[in-house]
């Protein structure tokens, strides 16, 4: 179920160049705050899928509202 819904975030993740030592940005806009960079895509894809996992966690343990990706629900 998790990683169903990771995938499915992945999924929606919007990437982009940016002026900055690692210039790869992405964020998952309908997981507000879920954003990473890299030194390459791939870095930049790794590192926002941990964020978005550690952003799962913590929601989860304080109960916070997780929104729902394409019917996929937590």
């Amino acid at each position: 179920m998790i990683r169903e819904y990771v995938q499915a975030a992945m999924e929606k993740a919007l990437y982009e160049i940016i002026d900055d030592p690692e210039p790869y940005y992405g964020e998952i806009p309908e997981c507000r705050g879920v954003w990473a960079t890299g030194k390459t895509l791939e870095e930049c894809r790794r590192n926002l899928e941990d964020v978005l996992d550690g952003w799962l966690v913590v929601r989860i343990q304080k109960g916070l509202p997780i929104p729902p990706i394409d019917g996929k629900i937590i």
